[in-house]
């Protein structure tokens, strides 16, 4: 079923107003576990609205409440149970990603919110390779802290020897030694090419000093 749901402000007024609600308005579901549903007064050409209560705890006086607006009628367990905690992979995503573009749209001209998107995607692919071969703490590490604390502090240079083009970092974390000095051989032990055609057919190599 579709529809919004959205979590209400825990403020000291909502939490007293459902400490106040008859116990017969919860539904026990299992131990430590009660849900209550009720419609929301509101002007009928803006459609029906429904608050979602879920109610944690054994003892009165000691319960905690959590609850939610929904724009349809559906079963609150499976809605606050399951539909709810399912939007964090969703939360996730622009929490990690945001920075690279996600965050605001700049125009509604559809070629270049389109093109904006895929440089997002392409960037958004390359750091998550990043993150896999760093590790912790970096893997854990959101778009904006990885290019101020990571990559934004690179400082080195470029030179260029026979068909090889190398980039050499002086202030770089010594875990990306590993994963990239040497690149050409690392790449072609996995049966790569290491010559990019779209770079006049040269290498890339790393050095870290």
């Amino acid at each position: 079923m579709h529809g919004r749901l959205v979590p209400m402000p825990n403020r000291a007024s909502l939490r007293q107003t459902l400490e106040a609600w008859p116990p017969e308005r919860f539904v026990r579901r299992w131990p430590g576990f009660a849900t209550a549903k009720v419609p929301v007064p509101r002007r009928p050409e803006l459609g029906p609205l429904y608050q979602l209560v879920q109610r944690g705890g054994e003892e009165p006086g000691h319960y905690d409440y959590k609850s939610f607006l929904a724009t349809v009628d559906r079963d609150e367990v499976l809605a606050l149970t399951e539909d709810f905690p399912a939007r964090w992979h969703i939360e996730q995503f622009f929490d990690m990603h945001q920075a690279l573009g996600w965050k605001r749209a700049g125009t509604l001209n559809l070629n270049v919110r389109y093109g904006q998107m895929s440089l997002a995607l392409v960037a958004q692919a390359a750091l998550h390779q990043l993150r896999q071969r760093l590790g912790s703490p970096y893997a854990q590490w959101e778009a904006q802290s990885l290019a101020k604390r990571l990559l934004n502090g690179l400082d080195g240079d470029l030179r260029v020897q026979d068909d090889t083009i190398v980039v050499t970092f002086y202030n770089a974390p010594d875990t990306l030694r590993p994963h990239y000095e040497g690149l050409p051989a690392k790449l072609q032990a996995e049966g790569i090419d290491p010559h990019l055609p779209w770079l006049y057919n040269f290498q890339l190599d790393f050095r870290f000093k």
